[in-house]
């Protein structure tokens, strides 16, 4: 294999599908980036692959003699990254050694290869579900629910977020058992194309772990000029694909929580706030909230005024009070301030409205502006008084 390519273009692919190459890998080859180079349509092609998430991408070059290596991740990313963007690369495989010799005009370098015949295939969907997906929507749907999904490994299916796509809407959901975060993205057209009838019923509902969204949201931020991109579902696996790149995934196994049941039908407390001033109150008596157990306090009186505080035992209390519109009796309620800021930094609607019922029961927030399409939910902490 013999290419010539731009150094620029190279090292962006490097960097786009080494995310997907394991870090502790169960095989070497597990470690490495496949190089794949076409003479016929002078196009060179990469993909990580960790058996999970898999990224292929690829780019036009010079190819001089079609071929396909397995290149080290991380010694190729580093290599490239620093050569200069100034002058084309050369890269130049023998195929008796497995040899790579990576040249500009400032120097080469040689990397020893695996051959590609031991490189896992990505998966790809035959048949299934096929879909076209709105990437703005898609990019909205993550941004308001990756956020509230688990870290925790042992809570295997919280760690990534659900999809639910309807005929007309896309519902996303993601919790971690303390929270929940719901978003209702309309659609204007039927874009749900089934191409399957086993599959053939209104929805599609997926669960795809958060590690993998944080890549596919660089790719739909990437594409998002397109009018739409193409996801494939079939047996546990999701692919998306874009004009020149394709991300697939494993998604997680088991029926997702039914998570509209935690939702309380009316609430009988209901207060409005101004989202900017909320949040940088919240971040101010976070400082002190933050030394120990990362609970804040709100305490809303009859004055229009609420009054937020925290108490670090042995170091400090800080308090401020904040403009409100409430209308009752005196109410307190205490939460864990982190689970707060996470959820009012993605509404970007100027009021946010906190309904409620009983200290004790789980509260909602929602944008003034648009009451139905995003629903954060948390659950207070209960604060001995």
């Amino acid at each position: 294999m013999e290419i010539i390519c731009n150094q620029i273009e190279l090292n962006n692919s490097i960097q786009l599908v080494s995310k997907a190459v394991a870090s502790r890998p169960t095989h070497p080859i597990l470690a490495n980036i496949l190089l794949t180079a076409d003479q016929g349509t002078n196009k060179v092609s990469l993909t990580g692959f960790d058996l999970n998430l898999g990224i292929q991408t690829s780019f036009d070059a010079t190819v001089k003699k079609s071929g396909a290596i397995t290149i080290p991740s991380k010694l190729l990313s580093e290599i490239v990254n620093k050569l200069p963007s100034e002058t084309p690369v050369l890269l130049d495989v023998d195929e008796n050694s497995d040899n790579i010799l990576i040249k500009s005009d400032r120097g080469s370098f040689n990397l020893k290869g695996i051959p590609s015949d031991d490189y896992p295939n990505l998966p790809f969907v035959e048949s299934g579900t096929s879909l076209n997906i709105d990437p703005s929507a898609f990019l909205k749907a993550l941004k308001l629910t990756t956020f509230a999904s688990s870290n925790d490994e042992s809570k295997q299916l919280l760690t990534g977020v659900n999809f639910t796509f309807k005929q007309k809407y896309l519902e996303s959901a993601s919790t971690d058992g303390h929270r929940l975060a719901v978003v209702l993205i309309g659609k204007e057209e039927n874009s749900l194309q089934t191409e399957n009838s086993a599959a053939n019923e209104d929805n599609l509902s997926v669960t795809i772990p958060t590690r993998s969204l944080r890549e596919i949201e660089k790719l739909v931020s990437l594409k998002s000029s397109e009018s739409s991109i193409k996801l494939f579902y079939d047996k546990g696996q999701v692919v998306f694909i874009s004009s020149n790149q394709i991300i697939t995934t494993r998604t997680l196994e088991g029926t997702y929580p039914n998570y509209s049941q935690l939702i309380p039908d009316t609430f009988s407390k209901l207060f409005t706030f101004n989202t900017k001033k909320l949040i940088e109150s919240l971040e101010r008596i976070a400082v002190l909230a933050d030394q120990q157990s990362s609970v804040v306090k709100i305490k809303l009186d009859e004055n229009d005024l609420a009054l937020i505080s925290a108490d670090a035992q042995d170091i400090g209390s800080g308090s401020e009070s904040l403009p409100v519109s409430y209308s009752g009796e005196t109410f307190n309620i205490a939460f864990n301030v982190r689970y707060l800021l996470e959820g009012l930094k993605v509404i970007s609607c100027e009021n946010v409205v906190l309904k409620c019922n009983l200290s004790t029961t789980p509260a909602v927030f929602v944008p003034e502006d648009n009451l139905n399409s995003f629903t954060y939910l948390v659950m207070p902490v209960q604060v001995r008084s």
